[in-house]
């Protein structure tokens, strides 16, 4: 396999410090739903396709390897803002086989992903639901993520209040920051907010994820998401159209009572 091939074929998952490997199958052929044409010569090129065809995608990082070409971009789909991975292969360095190869790693494992392929591409969109929509733009098929760990069950949540709610994020992380702190905020690319919790240069600090959703039927959605994943116990706290993910999972209840708010955790098991 090609230096290009093998690199792709690798799928990473990193949530407050998480990394998860994918082993790569034996050699696949493309799936034969995936259609041959349209076909990129770079991730640049996919990203002015969509913004052609009305789905503006913002990219937040690029990179052209030998072989391949791979940009990140933030679209907004039915009001939520989606991040794509895109990863474009140079058919005279890359074979159909090692993109077959790539697509299958990516699409299995306990990390399985939602792919949008066609041609010598694909896209790993982050936000499943919103796969369709990036397909329709580009004529591509949505190469839905299998085996296990690839279906999120529709784990039953506790009764969550509809108030507060945020207009802005910022709000949101300032009544965390009353609550257990939130320092050294960053905003992501798709508008959450990560900072520390805890007491800055007290040792004992840790990361949240601070989101606001445009439904209740997103936010029940991220919710299941964040606790399906065996071995990987979830903390959060949520109530209205927002949700707290705590890396630290001895602060839930006070974050509920606080912020008037319910826990919704998963143990890992």
């Amino acid at each position: 396999m090609s230096v290009a091939g093998a690199c792709l074929a690798l799928a990473v998952l990193t949530a407050c410090g998480r990394v998860e490997s994918h082993p790569e199958p034996a050699g696949a052929a493309i799936p034969s739903e995936v259609p041959s044409k349209p076909t990129y010569t770079t991730a640049k090129a996919v990203v002015q396709a969509m913004a052609q065809a009305g789905l503006d995608c913002e990219t937040v990082r690029s990179r052209d390897y030998g072989g391949s070409s791979t940009a990140d971009c933030v679209a907004t789909v039915d009001g939520v803002k989606v991040e794509n991975e895109i990863s474009v292969f140079d058919p005279d360095v890359v074979s159909e086989t090692e993109i077959g190869t790539s697509i299958e790693s990516r699409r299995t494992g306990a990390y399985a992903q939602t792919l949008v392929a066609a041609g010598n591409w694909y896209i790993r969109v982050m936000d499943p639901p919103s796969a369709p929509a990036v397909a329709k733009a580009l004529h591509a098929v949505v190469m839905d993520a299998k085996g296990k760990g690839a279906k999120t069950p529709k784990y039953p949540l506790p009764h969550i209040p509809s108030t507060p709610t945020y207009k802005k994020a910022d709000a949101l992380a300032d009544d965390v920051a009353t609550s257990v702190g939130c320092f050294q905020r960053q905003t992501t690319s798709t508008g959450s907010i990560k900072c520390g919790t805890g007491k800055l240069g007290s040792g004992d600090s840790s990361c949240a994820v601070l989101t606001l959703h445009p439904t209740h039927a997103r936010r029940d959605a991220a919710l299941r998401e964040s606790i399906k994943y065996r071995g990987v116990p979830a903390e959060l706290v949520t109530a209205g159209n927002w949700t707290v993910n705590l890396c630290d999972t001895t602060l839930g209840a006070k974050v509920a009572r606080d912020l008037g708010g319910v826990v919704v955790a998963y143990d890992g098991r």
